[in-house]
């Protein structure tokens, strides 16, 4: 993917081994043409590459019970290629609509729309994949003080059973050792461990501060987790196997912030997070925990998704209905598309080809499906109302993190 024009954005960051990382922050912008500038972000220089051989600190000391990562610089390694045990899950997405309380499913395939029934509970706000790939759930997350999970069997593309209560699920992660499912409950402000076969609640971490606790990713190691806090323009880090919170993170943004998804960078050195109201992406040091840049990407920035090869990051402006990418060599921004006709893409995930990204259209009542190597619109499929964490399923990887189907 090449620039397209408009503005060409760079952001370096420089890491030590020891994660001590002294940042600086430089913006240059200069004049160009009509709708152009050029922004540089700088902080400190990267590592030398590791060894092929030899992981890298950040990679050695794991979560007990966590599987090694594949790579010394790829975190992603493993997604490239689909496991033996999803041979037999049929090529569906699925579409949960919050407004309706209902999943839609379509075909990938055909673009067809092959299925659409109740989720058993009150406003689904994402279907998530289960650590050992086997099962997805709808989360109904509503009434305050309630809420459900609706398991379904990717065999068939239908409810496994009926919904089982389960609190606040407003989205859910699975620990990367997969001892617990992590329910994020939202209205509770609290991070909920689950056991994922009984889903007896065993632990419940209160994140007071975190108003609105929404997304996460994990370090690469698997023992610390940062989480947005949507309602507050903050983050959450905490310490996996102990389950307590160790930090929080001011956003530069304020109060006033929305973040919302998070991602690690694919050699585990940074953090990246969309705020839906600065209108882009915020960089923190995924070792010291510190913040190191921002990224302007487009109004509305919401959902971020790395490529099959772990070279690029599609990056989600739903109130502009764009889709950025981010290019992880090159520490920049290199192609900006819109949905034809307006939309407002949200999220979703990328097919196991790697070919065809999936979003849903938050306040449109639909689902695109993008080529994302000729940037064009293959289907624009009309959904219930409020589609939201749509799931692309199956996916390469050896297990499940959880959210719309985050894989290592």
């Amino acid at each position: 993917m090449t620039p397209e024009g408009g503005t060409v954005l760079r952001v370096n960051h420089r890491m030590s081994r020891i994660g001590k990382v002294a940042a600086s922050l430089l913006i240059a912008v200069t004049a160009g043409c009509a709708n152009s500038e050029a922004v540089t972000v700088e902080t400190t220089a990267p590592p030398p590459t590791a060894s092929p051989t030899v992981m890298p600190a950040h990679m050695t000391d794991l979560l007990p019970g966590m599987p090694p990562p594949l790579s010394p610089t790829d975190i992603y390694a493993a997604n490239r290629k689909l496991s033996p045990a999803v041979a037999d899950h049929r090529p569906l997405v699925y579409v949960p609509n919050s407004k309706s309380n209902t999943v839609t499913v379509i075909d990938q395939n055909t673009f067809q729309v092959v299925d659409n029934y109740s989720t058993g509970g009150v406003e689904p706000q994402h279907v998530v994949p289960s650590y050992d790939m086997q099962t997805l759930y709808a989360t109904n997350d509503l009434p305050i003080g309630g809420g459900s999970l609706l398991p379904i069997d990717p065999r068939s593309g239908a409810p496994a059973g009926p919904s089982f209560p389960v609190r606040d699920p407003y989205n859910m992660y699975y620990t990367p050792d997969g001892k617990f499912a992590l329910v994020v409950a939202e209205a509770d402000k609290s991070l909920d461990f689950y056991d994922p076969v009984t889903w007896q609640k065993l632990h419940a971490l209160a994140v007071p501060e975190c108003a609105g606790v929404d997304h996460m990713d994990f370090t690469a190691d698997g023992r610390f987790a940062v989480a947005s806090c949507e309602f507050i323009g903050r983050m959450a880090v905490f310490d996996v196997a102990q389950r307590t919170l160790i930090k929080m993170i001011d956003l530069p943004g304020g109060r006033g912030g929305m973040p919302q998804d998070v991602k690690l960078s694919p050699d585990g050195h940074v953090f990246f997070v969309a705020d839906m109201m600065a209108d882009g992406v915020y960089t923190i040091d995924a070792h010291t925990f510190e913040n190191t840049g921002f990224i302007p990407t487009g109004k509305g920035t919401h959902g971020l998704y790395v490529t099959r090869d772990s070279k690029q990051m599609l990056i989600t402006n739903r109130h502009e209905g764009s889709i950025s990418v981010w290019d992880f060599a090159g520490n920049a921004l290199v192609h900006k598309w819109f949905v034809p006709g307006g939309g407002s893409p949200d999220m979703g995930n990328i097919t196991a080809d790697g070919r065809v990204f999936w979003v849903s259209g938050r306040y449109n009542n639909e689902v695109y499906a993008v080529d994302i190597v000729n940037w064009t619109l293959l289907a624009r499929i009309p959904v219930d109302h409020g589609p939201h964490g749509l799931t692309v399923w199956p996916q390469p990887g050896r297990y499940s993190t959880g959210h719309t189907g985050v894989m290592r």
